[in-house]
């Protein structure tokens, strides 16, 4: 029987092999693949060990060309690719470009320099494995809040490259997500409340423990500046934020979302433990004179310059313990605040108005907690309808 001839794409040719120095028979596959993005023709030349593989690809390229879903071998990097992707997010705030640059550093660090193409699922479950454990470079030991929008990022830069026909596809959607132990949120009795308040009376932060007890984000507390706030008019305006981005206080001169901007009226307490925190720090500017810094935000520090944010988290846990309370975080006090407002009758909608959320039914979800309180209270509600019968 004679030989069966070769497609005309196939040819079997000699070629220099790398490893041995010695010639070797491979079979080249040169094909049309479509066209590329610029309409031009794409021709694809590979070389295989056998005859068989050749005629597997050629099919494989033929048919993957004909369905619109050949994508040719490139050399761009995952390091690139990330860098690409990251360049390209015209719109998003400083701090969270900052924080897409934080979370995709680990695959950048670990896989930075292999071709993007031979990406796989393995190599992304065992960074997830090395980070949970401490074991990824200088990156310590990251938990599910840090890895699952790692996981997200990667999975969008990947599904972009897929999208615009450079990768076959996404490996990172088939990672399992780290679960998230579950953790109760924790918020102030009416009597803690209450207990914070008379211990800070008179303390130099005290307006700010106020401030955060009344819903204030920790970043809204921070890039909370005087001229934000009207004492005649009784009326307090969130329009920025002060955060923490890889170690470093950032200011923004706007919001985390565009519902956080808002005004709110000031209620007695506040006011007056502003116009008192505002009468010290004029104090402390005539005793330091042009040593004096800025002055501007309404939390700051002797000099007159502004907390780094997690400064303010220290002084608030510190607080807690000299006040005797429950240690809650700080953002647990905004926690306090919503439960508080929903307990006293508030509509949910104007406790999400008042916390700054797009969404009445997130607040309701993720910031209303009914405490013990709440629920002999109800418990006593039912008793009366009950007896009533």
């Amino acid at each position: 029987m004679s030989r069966q001839q070769l497609p005309p794409q196939i040819k079997r040719v000699e070629v220099l092999d790398r490893k041995t120095g010695k010639t070797a028979i491979r079979y080249r596959v040169t094909v049309d693949a479509g066209k590329d993005a610029d309409g031009k023709r794409r021709q694809v030349r590979r070389h295989y060990a056998t005859e068989k593989a050749a005629k597997g690809a050629l099919a494989k390229i033929q048919a993957d060309s004909a369905a619109g879903t050949f994508v040719p071998k490139a050399a761009l990097t995952v390091d690139q690719a990330c860098a690409d992707w990251l360049a390209g997010r015209h719109s998003i705030r400083q701090t969270t470009l900052a924080a897409y640059t934080h979370a995709l550093q680990p695959l950048r660090d670990r896989h930075g320099e292999m071709a993007v193409q031979k990406l796989a699922k393995t190599d992304i479950d065992v960074l997830v494995a090395d980070l949970m454990a401490g074991r990824a470079e200088e990156h310590g030991k990251w938990t599910a809040n840090s890895i699952n929008p790692m996981l997200n990022l990667i999975s969008r830069v990947l599904a972009d490259l897929v999208r615009q026909g450079a990768l076959v596809r996404d490996v990172a959607a088939l990672v399992d997500r780290v679960k998230r132990p579950k953790k109760a949120m924790a918020t102030f009795t009416d009597e803690e409340i209450r207990q914070v308040l008379a211990h800070v009376d008179g303390d130099r932060l005290g307006h700010a423990w106020h401030l955060a007890l009344s819903g204030l984000r920790r970043g809204e507390i921070g890039g909370l500046l005087w001229s934000d706030v009207d004492l005649e008019a009784g009326m307090l305006t969130v329009r920025r934020n002060r955060v923490s981005v890889n170690g470093a206080a950032v200011e923004t001169e706007d919001t985390k979302t565009e519902r956080s901007a808002r005004t709110l009226p000031l209620t007695p307490a506040l006011s007056a433990v502003l116009r008192r925190a505002s009468a010290i720090q004029k104090a402390e500017r005539l005793k330091l004179g042009p040593a004096y810094g800025p002055g501007e935000h309404v939390v700051c520090n002797e000099a007159g310059e502004p907390y780094h944010p997690d400064s303010v988290s220290g002084f608030w846990r510190a607080m807690c313990v000299a006040a005797k309370v429950p240690p809650i975080r700080l953002y647990d006090a905004r926690h306090t605040c919503a439960s508080t407002l929903a307990m006293q009758g508030v509509p949910i909608a104007v406790v999400s108005a008042w916390l700054g959320h797009a969404d009445p039914a997130f607040t309701l979800r993720t910031y209303v907690h009914a405490g013990n309180d709440a629920l002999q209270l109800a418990a006593a509600s039912l008793q009366r309808v009950c007896s009533e019968l």
